[in-house]
């Protein structure tokens, strides 16, 4: 999963970076209002942690930005700023979550996972298609009962292959999604094949249907049909 940190101040950003990278999070960071919306109009992300006090603008404006440009993401706002009006004016513009500073990281990341859950697999641990169950907690899948050995890499890309089924993602969209803005400085996208071709291999040979379906010139999908 990926995820976009709007915090000014660094250290703040690094503790939830150092704490979420275990967990399997891929996360970026903007420090500044001019940041924040640059990378927002650049990229998707499943989940944004946002700061209201920033140096250059108000977190508002970026719930308004979200909004107007029709993007889905999740929003938790992690903010100094206690009060009921404040609050209000958060979820009305779209936050889907409020955590007050100072707080601990644990609790963000359940959070943060509890809201990923929600608006992608209907708010469960388990996430199954067919003879695929893919527990996302334990980060593990299983085809038929059986556990494959499988990567934290590979777990995020059948993740977001099932999520979007039927949806033709482009070999930028996925290389976007695993390694987010760090894609736009490769050479090019050849790692997205390697991953495809691993995983494809993995679930067929613990007796999975080929639901990855490669649309020549544009992309992959999930075949849901």
């Amino acid at each position: 999963m990926k995820i976009l940190i709007i915090e000014d101040e660094p250290e703040i950003a690094r503790s939830i970076k150092d704490y979420f990278k275990p967990n399997g999070v891929h996360c970026e960071t903007a420090s500044n209002y001019k940041e924040a919306v640059s990378k927002i109009g650049m990229y998707d992300y499943d989940c944004i942690l946002l700061d209201l006090m920033l140096p250059d603008g108000d977190g508002f404006d970026i719930l308004k930005a979200l909004k107007a440009a029709n993007k889905t993401e999740g929003v938790i706002i992690i903010s100094a700023r206690e009060n009921l009006e404040t609050r209000i004016e958060g979820f009305n513009l779209g936050a889907d979550d409020y955590l007050t500073k100072p707080f601990h990281l644990s609790e963000l990341l359940v959070r943060m996972q509890a809201l990923i859950r929600r608006k992608n697999f209907k708010g469960s641990n388990t996430v199954t298609f067919n003879e695929i169950t893919i527990d996302v907690f334990s980060k593990s899948v299983t085809v038929n009962g059986i556990k494959l050995d499988i990567t934290k890499k590979e777990i995020d890309l059948l993740l977001f292959l099932i999520g979007n089924d039927n949806k033709v993602l482009s070999k930028a969209a996925i290389a976007e999604h695993l390694s987010g803005d760090m894609a736009d400085m490769l050479d090019n996208h050849d790692f997205v094949y390697a991953h495809i071709k691993n995983l494809k291999k993995k679930l067929t040979k613990a007796g999975s249907e080929d639901y990855i379906q490669t649309v020549y010139g544009l992309g992959y999908k999930w075949q849901n049909e």
